[in-house]
């Protein structure tokens, strides 16, 4: 498969030139039949996912519009009205927004750990509807993007396609790179051919359009992966970056009393508009009888995000982190998830994201199409590569590409054992030349 030793051999000289071109063209071919698949469908699943708020004011709009009809009722009588439609069911939060006409969401889990949102009428406290959480369409589409619905396995899978999908883009650039006959201007130009060269014109173009574009959020998409987010996740720990997020993880913080009145659900909002938090406003009631009430903010302005936590029988500030106070990682990564799911730059970063996952659509579909019609009848067409070996500056590059990348690294080494054992005696994945 791989046709490359890591020495040099009498019989192989160090790859270089179009030797190095057709080395490359080779690997980037093999890596485009794992990744072009997955890069179709989160392409599809992000282009639509970024429509969340429009998809959902559309296909939920009686759940999330109400008449007002005078003045809100308590989110307490909400909470009963909640509680009494889902009897045993506990409150994980509660979202409201100032806006007038607009229903109160509560998350909440059954006795069976099932999560489901339930949207009630502020104005009169009717139920308008509940549903599992899971079973959402935006809900579904995201855990599709993410893990092809398969929990933790498919979250791997399609992590190894982004960590491939990055190495896809960076040696497309380096084939799509102008040289020879081939100027700049023909580079960045539409494609003129016809037939099988169109195709390959418009798959190169695309690509390097894609790189600009799609390498940003392949890489704004890794930390939430298990193997690379996780890897993360542990130097941020060790390094002091990790986000100082009063919802997740450290050491709860309690309140003043273990019993005593708790303060009502309204007072804590009030306390967050009179900080400056800005809405809409998403609350966690205590746990328990010493827990605190959490606050902050479910604005998409990640610049705006605040949070506190609020002693329950007091009704005081315990304490409050505001986006500002994150240490640099932490706000880059947060910034890059903003960046991602197109709320970074408003508009301008919605329509981006929209070109992205067009390109990403067209780049599957070209790169298919041209492999389709250039490989020969029966045969795979893998492209032919010289038997060469890889100079220290490559095998630097490989080295640092699988550390940057774990799963790279990991699945080459699968690779080149299996081809070794495997494909090479069954003569798989061995290049061939086309005209």
């Amino acid at each position: 498969m791989t046709e490359t030793t890591l020495s040099a051999p009498e019989r192989a000289e160090t790859t270089r030139g179009g030797a190095f071109y057709r080395l490359v063209w080779k690997w980037h071919f093999l890596a485009g039949l794992y990744v072009l698949p997955f890069m179709l469908m989160l392409s599809i699943t992000g282009g639509i996912y970024l429509y969340k708020p429009q998809i959902e004011e559309m296909i939920y709009s009686e759940r999330l519009n109400v008449e007002a009809t005078g003045p809100m009722q308590s989110l307490e009588a909400q909470e009963a009205a909640v509680l009494t439609a889902l009897p045993g069911a506990k409150i994980r939060s509660i979202t409201t927004e100032e806006t007038e006409g607009r229903a109160t969401v509560f998350e909440v889990q059954d006795k069976d750990r099932v999560k489901s949102y339930v949207w009630v009428n502020p104005y009169s406290a009717e139920v308008l509807a509940d549903q599992p959480r899971d079973s959402t369409l935006m809900r579904m589409m995201k855990k599709f993007h993410g893990e092809l619905l398969l929990g933790k396995t498919g979250t791997k899978f399609v992590e190894l396609s982004a960590h491939w999908a990055i190495v896809m883009l960076i040696t497309g650039l380096y084939l799509w790179w102008p040289r020879g006959k081939r100027s700049l201007g023909k580079a960045v130009s539409l494609p003129s051919s016809k037939g099988r060269a169109w195709w390959r014109e418009a798959h190169m173009f695309t690509g390097m359009l894609a790189f600009v574009l799609i390498l940003p959020l392949l890489i704004t998409g890794l930390p939430w992966t298990d193997v690379w987010g996780g890897g993360l996740g542990f130097v941020q720990e060790q390094t002091g970056q990790k986000s100082k997020s009063l919802r997740f993880g450290g050491a709860p913080i309690n309140s003043s009393a273990e019993t005593g009145e708790t303060i009502p659900y309204q007072q804590v909002i009030d306390l967050a508009v009179s900080q400056g938090i800005v809405g809409p406003y998403s609350l966690r009631p205590p746990k328990n009888g010493e827990a605190t009430f959490w606050v902050g903010s479910a604005t998409r302005d990640r610049f705006q995000r605040a949070e506190m936590v609020v002693d329950q029988y007091t009704g005081e500030m315990i304490q409050r982190v505001n986006f500002a106070d994150n240490p640099i990682v932490a706000k880059a990564v947060s910034l890059g998830i903003g960046l991602h799911q197109g709320e970074l730059f408003g508009t301008a970063n919605l329509v981006l994201n929209t070109i992205a996952a067009a390109l990403g659509v067209i780049l599957s579909v070209t790169g298919f199409t041209a492999w389709w019609k250039r490989r020969p009848a029966g045969a795979l067409g893998v492209p032919a590569a010289p038997k060469a070996a890889l100079g220290w500056g490559m095998i630097t590059v490989v080295i640092a590409l699988s550390v940057i990348l774990p799963l790279v690294g990991a699945s080459l080494v699968v690779a080149l054992i299996l081809d070794w054992l495997v494909f090479g005696r069954l003569g798989w994945f061995q290049g061939v030349k086309t005209a």
